[in-house]
C-alpha cells in the first residue's frame, strides 16, 4: 500500500492537471492570449498588476484584443484607439457593465454609481446628472466655488515665500473642497483632523485597488479576509469614510427636507421621499452613502493628481511655463477672473492641459466594464459577464495619432495656426455610457487651477535640485512620487 503522502500528492497532481485541462478547453471560447495557469492564471505573467506596459507588450504578440485571466476570471483586453474608440462607443450599451470582484463587492456591495449596474446604475446616473446641472455644473454658481478655491491655494503658496514645499497637500485640499460643497453643502478648514484622515484613506483605498494584494483578495477571499496586512486596512478604511458620510448624511436628515437642496444629500433625500411609493426605485440610505462616497473619492483623486503632475511637468519644461505664461499676460492680464470660458482664447494653455492629461495617463488600463449582454468586437463573440479592459493607454500613446507619444508635446492639440484641436485618442475621462460624470467639473476645475497658478507664479525647482522624476507610483491611479517645487511670485 503506498505512503499516504504520496497518495495525497498524487490526488493534488490529478487535481491540478485536471484543472489545466479545463483551462484550456474554457479558454477557447475567448479570444486569445498568454496560456493561464490553475488559480492564478496569468497573474504570474502580469506580476499580479495591471501595467498598461505590459498590456501593450502582450498586445504585439496576441493582437489588440486578446484574453489575460485574473486568477480563474477571464478578461478582455483592448488596445489601439479604434480598437478601445469602436467597443466603447459603438458597443456602449453591451459594455455599460461593471464588474463586481470580491474586492469590489467589499468596498460597494453594488451600491453607488461608480462600481453598480443595471437598474440602479441607470437610476442613479440620470439622478446625478441632473443634480450635478441643478447644483450649478456648467453655469457661473459652482465656477464661482472653484475660484474661490483658486484664491485659498494661491493663498497657501504665497505663504512659502518661494522656499521648496511638496504642493500636493494644498492641492487635494482644494480641489477635494470643491467636490465637499457640491456633496456636502459646506467645505473643510486645513486644519480639520478628520478630513486629513479622509484624504488618507481615499489614497489608500486606491492605492490598494491596484496592487497585488488586491489581486490575491479576489483569488481567495475567504482566506485574505482571516490573515493579516493591508486588505485589513482596506476594509477598515472603507468603513471609516462610510462612516464619516453617514454622519453628514444624518446633520442633513436632523436638518429635515429642503425645499431648495443646496447639495447632493439634499438632492438625494428628496428623491427618497418622492419616490417611496414607487417599487422599482433604487433609492435607499445605503445607495446614498455609496454615491456620496463615490463622488468624493472620484472629484478628489482625478483632478489633483493631474494638476500633481501639472507642476511637475512645468518645472521640467520651463520654456512651455514660460510660453503658458506669456499667453496668459498677453490675453488676460492681471486683474481678470480667469474662467472656464477663457479656454476659447487661451489655445495653448488649454492644449497643455490637455497635454499633462494625455502624457500623465492618470487613468493607466481604464476602469474595468463588463458585457451586460451578449455582443461582437472585432469578429470575436464575447458572452455575456465577460470583463473588459479598455487599454486607455494605448490610445494615449498611439503611434498613428500622436507625432511624439512618449514626449510631452502640446502640439499634440494645436494646429498649424496655433489654434486648439481636439484628438479622437484623447480619453482622459473614457467614453459611452460610462463616460465620467464629472468630466465638465473635472475639465473646469483643471483650468482654472491651473492657469491661476501659473498667472501667480513660476514654479522652478528647488535649488541644488537637478532631476526631475517623471516616473509615476502605480495604483488604480497614477500618482507622481513625492516632489518639491518652488512657487516664486510673478
Amino acid at each position: 500500500m503506498p505512503p499516504l503522502g504520496a497518495v495525497l500528492l498524487a490526488l493534488v497532481v490529478t487535481l491540478i492537471a485536471t484543472q489545466y485541462l479545463k483551462l484550456q478547453l474554457l479558454r477557447r471560447r475567448y479570444p486569445p492570449g498568454p496560456t493561464p495557469l490553475p488559480i492564478i492564471g496569468n497573474l504570474w505573467t502580469l506580476k499580479c498588476e495591471l501595467r498598461y506596459e505590459t498590456l501593450m507588450q502582450l498586445a504585439n504578440t496576441y493582437g489588440n484584443i486578446f484574453t489575460i485571466w485574473l486568477g480563474k476570471t477571464p478578461a478582455v483586453v483592448l488596445n489601439g484607439c479604434w480598437s478601445v474608440r469602436d467597443a466603447l462607443i459603438s458597443h456602449s450599451e453591451e459594455l455599460s457593465g461593471r464588474p463586481i470582484t470580491p474586492a469590489l463587492e467589499e468596498m460597494a456591495k453594488g451600491r453607488g454609481i461608480v462600481h453598480s449596474s443595471g437598474n440602479s446604475w441607470k437610476q442613479h446616473r440620470r439622478f446625478s446628472l441632473m443634480t450635478l446641472r441643478n447644483l450649478g455644473l456648467g453655469r457661473r454658481s459652482l465656477e464661482v466655488r472653484i475660484q474661490e478655491e483658486t484664491k485659498h491655494l494661491t493663498e497657501i503658496f504665497e505663504m512659502t515665500k518661494g522656499n521648496p514645499v511638496d504642493p500636493s497637500q494644498a492641492l487635494v485640499h482644494c480641489v477635494s473642497n470643491v467636490i465637499s460643497a457640491v456633496v456636502f453643502g459646506h467645505r473643510f478648514s486645513r486644519e480639520d483632523k478628520e478630513f486629513h484622515e479622509l484624504v488618507e484613506a481615499n489614497n489608500f483605498l486606491l492605492s490598494f485597488l491596484g496592487k497585488t494584494w488586491c489581486r490575491l483578495y479576489d483569488i481567495a477571499p475567504w482566506l485574505m479576509r482571516c490573515l493579516p496586512g493591508p486588505q485589513q486596512d482596506f476594509m477598515r478604511l472603507n468603513t471609516l469614510i462610510e462612516k464619516f458620510v453617514e454622519k453628514e448624511i444624518k446633520i442633513h436628515k436632523e436638518n429635515g427636507l429642503s425645499k431648495e437642496p443646496q447639495d447632493l444629500i439634499d438632492c438625494y433625500l428628496n428623491q427618497i421621499s418622492n419616490t417611496s411609493d414607487d417599487a422599482n426605485s433604487c433609492y435607499d440610505n445605503d445607495n446614498l452613502v455609496r454615491t456620496v462616497a463615490d463622488f468624493f473619492i472620484a472629484g478628489t483623486e482625478s483632478p489633483s493628481t493631474t494638476l500633481g503632475w501639472a507642476l511637475l511637468y512645468m518645472v521640467n519644461e520651463p520654456a512651455i511655463q514660460e510660453k503658458v505664461q506669456k499667453e496668459l499676460d498677453a490675453v488676460l492680464g492681471e486683474s481678470k477672473t480667469i474662467q472656464w470660458e477663457d479656454r476659447k482664447i487661451l489655445p495653448y494653455t488649454n492644449a497643455v492641459i490637455h497635454e499633462v492629461q494625455r502624457y500623465s495617463n492618470i487613468q493607466s488600463a481604464g476602469v474595468f466594464r463588463e458585457t451586460v449582454k451578449e455582443t461582437t468586437l472585432q469578429g470575436f463573440n464575447i458572452v455575456k459577464g465577460t470583463i473588459i479592459i479598455p487599454n486607455l493607454a494605448s490610445c494615449h500613446f498611439d503611434p498613428d495619432h500622436w507625432e511624439t507619444p512618449h514626449q510631452f508635446n502640446p502640439n499634440h492639440f494645436l494646429d498649424k495656426d496655433g489654434n486648439f484641436v481636439s484628438n479622437e485618442a484623447f480619453l482622459a475621462f473614457s467614453a459611452g455610457h460610462r463616460v465620467c460624470l464629472g468630466e465638465l467639473l473635472a475639465r473646469t476645475e483643471l483650468f482654472i487651477f491651473f492657469s491661476s497658478l501659473l498667472r501667480a507664479f513660476t514654479f522652478k525647482l528647488p535649488e541644488g535640485v537637478k532631476d526631475v522624476n517623471l516616473d509615476y507610483i502605480f495604483g488604480l491611479s497614477l500618482k507622481p512620487h513625492p516632489y518639491k517645487i518652488c512657487a516664486v511670485p510673478r
